[in-house]
């Protein structure tokens, strides 16, 4: 395929004499997928067993704090990918393989309450991961919060849609990134893995989900993880359902000790956390079109969006930003290349 593919299975091939059921002469080591960074997966078989290969270019990622993270998830319990070897020169790791069914390709109507509810018990033991004795979890600042949001302005308003924000528009903007940045440092702080999603959570039948990508994970509000799962920019579920399951889970964090809000003000938390997760994404999606030539992500956006304008619409302060994203951004979307009407249409209610 490539030197770092014939690198990397070289060093696979090493790795591998450790177990018994590997065959030197008698193996494969096959491409899985990559995702939203310059990570490859590859899957190595043989003897009826298989691992995971991960290709992680040292020059473009660093794998450290996958290898910390995941050594801290792994000691309370958190069902993480075990890390048999990992050369971080080379930018190599080879895990523990999960598989391949997705937790999105296993929700539907009839299994979500049964796999929200397991990976909410996960989020609970991730939520009590703490560091080791004298360092500490990176922080979910201002500073990092404010350079997420920016990148809806920077990449998809402005990159992706052309659009050039007015001095009115840039201190409407500038509100409801205030406004949401605002809500997310009154929280208390907790391990926030960054990306609790269907599209990182493993199905395995009989045991807890497995939990990947979790590298970038830092200290953070309460309800970021939540939010991440719940109002997923790849599924969704209706409201009704969606602040039951947040109530749910407020009531266990009271139960284990946390001292938490009323369920009115945990609502608003939870809310405005997701409202801050969907500016990030938005631009994400957009940077990974126009800079990295992955536009798979832009069919995603009418559902981020859709929760955006929901968030806004109901949040007094922000409801004339929610009248601008209807009135201004909407219709740019229906005039670009990226998105299709009928989408639109599907998700966002004007």
């Amino acid at each position: 395929m490539d030197q770092r593919y014939g690198q990397l299975k070289d060093w696979v091939g090493q790795a591998l004499l450790a177990f018994d059921r590997f065959d030197a002469n008698n193996w494969q080591l096959l491409p899985v997928s990559g995702d939203a960074s310059f990570r490859r997966y590859f899957r190595a078989n043989s003897g009826g067993k298989s691992w995971i290969a991960v290709d992680a270019p040292p020059d473009k990622e660093d794998s450290r704090p996958f290898v910390s993270m995941a050594d801290a998830l792994e000691s309370v319990g958190v069902s993480v990918p075990h890390i048999h070897q990992h050369d971080l020169q080379q930018g190599f790791m080879l895990l523990e393989d999960f598989g391949d069914d997705l937790y999105l390709a296993k929700l539907n109507e009839t299994t979500v309450n049964e796999l929200y509810s397991d990976a909410l018990e996960t989020l609970l033991v991730i939520q009590s991961c703490r560091p080791a004795a004298g360092s500490a979890f990176p922080l979910y600042d201002r500073t990092l919060l404010d350079r997420e949001v920016a990148l809806f302005s920077e990449w998809f308003l402005q990159k992706l849609l052309g659009i050039e924000l007015d001095e009115d528009e840039l201190q409407m903007v500038g509100l409801l990134f205030n406004y949401v940045i605002d809500s997310a440092l009154e929280q208390p702080l907790v391990f926030v893995h960054r990306d609790f999603h269907s599209r990182n959570l493993m199905y395995r039948p009989g045991q807890a989900p497995g939990v990947i990508d979790f590298q970038d994970a830092v200290e953070g509000p309460v309800t970021y993880d939540l939010a991440s799962i719940l109002r997923d920019c790849y599924v969704s579920w209706p409201d009704e359902q969606v602040y039951g399951w947040v109530e749910g889970y407020r009531l266990k964090l009271i139960e284990r000790g946390s001292a938490m809000p009323d369920a009115v003000h945990f609502r608003r938390w939870f809310d405005l956390m997701g409202a801050q997760r969907h500016l990030k994404a938005i631009g994400i999606f957009a940077r990974l079109n126009i800079r990295d030539g992955k536009s798979g992500y832009l069919a995603d956006i009418p559902r981020t969006m859709n929760y955006l304008i929901s968030v806004a619409a109901k949040t007094e302060e922000l409801k004339p930003v929610a009248g601008w994203l209807v009135q201004k951004v909407l219709p740019c979307m229906r005039k670009s290349q990226y998105f299709e009407t009928d989408v639109l249409d599907d998700w966002i209610v004007e």
